[in-house]
């Protein structure tokens, strides 16, 4: 049981007079007259120290939160002064009721500042509130620059098979012919049936999800896996509207991806720039080590990462479901408007 700083010995601290005997009286063991002054004299400079830090410790509760972000930092100071008296009174008088007092009053506090906390709604919604948007704008510079990565090769694609179909195969390989044939044939391949639509859209969530953590993974590549996804999707996409296109066919797959796309490439277009934000750090460590930068970049871009997957679920629920539905294009198309705006909005504004 915590040993309250009034108690011990029955020696009241504050007013230096309980039982009018000396401190080390109700020690077990005799102490000669110098250790017993090197005591006193070791309290009555700490003692005020303690009685903060029991405080906080009590109005804590076991909480760290509980506290202003002043009061914990002083309750992490006052921690550490007491784990370095603590140090000393185990060295010098180890069996002393002062040590004892000292190692249960470290033992709380330290319980307070570094116990393993369960995942809360309270801290789910700080967040997602906070932290989630503060992290985005922090890594802004990178995102465009992914955004960058995949547009930029979508639209010359786009232009070249537009011109000259053929050109598909030399861009995507000999894979992409069944597609190539569907398109010929005057098809389109977005259409999903409603009885099969639940099942498609936990592959389209578990495809999205893939290659948002390709795209951050790839930073351990020195960013080189993740420049290739960018540029291989953006290059795929042009392409295939490209095609599209030069058949007649492009309004269908526009009308298709309109009201999941904004959210589930912007989230593309974040998972990359994790990745190279990651490996920008392992490039250019600057006075860290790289394993310091790596570490240090990669708790930021994990938290973005696992914060975006609830938008991939949202996405491709709609992409399952709404996106290949006989609703109206503009209604497909406010979806999409509204979604965007809305998560672009929520991660923009401070």
């Amino acid at each position: 049981m915590y040993t309250d700083f009034q108690d011990l010995h029955g020696f009241n601290l504050n007013l230096r007079k309980s039982v009018g005997c000396p401190l080390g009286a109700a020690s077990r063991f005799s102490l000669s007259p110098e250790t017993k002054m090197q005591i006193d004299a070791f309290i009555e400079r700490e003692r005020t120290g303690w009685q903060r830090l029991e405080r906080l410790a009590e109005r804590s509760r076991g909480n760290a939160e509980a506290l202003s972000a002043a009061e914990l930092y002083e309750l992490g100071r006052l921690y550490q002064i007491a784990a370095s008296d603590l140090a000393l009174a185990q060295r010098d008088f180890p069996s002393h009721k002062i040590t004892r007092y000292l190692n249960q009053l470290v033992g709380r506090t330290h319980a307070v500042l570094y116990r393993e906390e369960p995942l809360r709604w309270q801290q789910l919604r700080r967040f997602y509130t906070q932290n989630f948007p503060q992290l985005y704008r922090r890594l802004l510079p990178y995102t465009a620059v992914s955004f960058l990565l995949f547009l930029l090769p979508g639209i010359i694609s786009f232009f070249v098979v537009w011109q000259t179909p053929e050109s598909i195969y030399t861009l995507l390989g000999r894979e992409i012919a069944p597609l190539v044939r569907t398109v010929e044939d005057g098809e389109l391949w977005t259409e999903i049936a409603p009885s099969v639509r639940s099942a498609a859209a936990t592959t389209i969530l578990t495809n999205n999800i893939g290659v948002m953590f390709y795209a951050f993974a790839g930073s351990l590549t020195g960013g080189l896996l993740t420049l290739y996804i960018l540029l291989f999707n953006g290059l795929s996409l042009g392409a295939i509207f490209g095609l599209l296109q030069f058949h007649g066919l492009s309004a269908g797959l526009a009308e298709f991806i309109l009201a999941h796309g904004p959210v589930e490439l912007s989230v593309i277009f974040l998972s990359g720039g994790c990745g190279l934000f990651v490996a920008d750090g392992l490039l250019r460590p600057a006075l860290l080590t790289r394993q310091a930068a790596l570490v240090e970049r990669a708790k930021s871009a994990v938290q973005l990462i696992l914060g975006s997957v609830p938008l991939l679920i949202g996405a491709g629920l709609i992409e399952g479901f709404i996106s290949p539905s006989g609703l109206p294009w503009p209604v497909k198309a406010l979806v999409g408007l509204m979604t965007g705006v809305a998560l672009h909005w929520y991660w923009i504004k401070k």
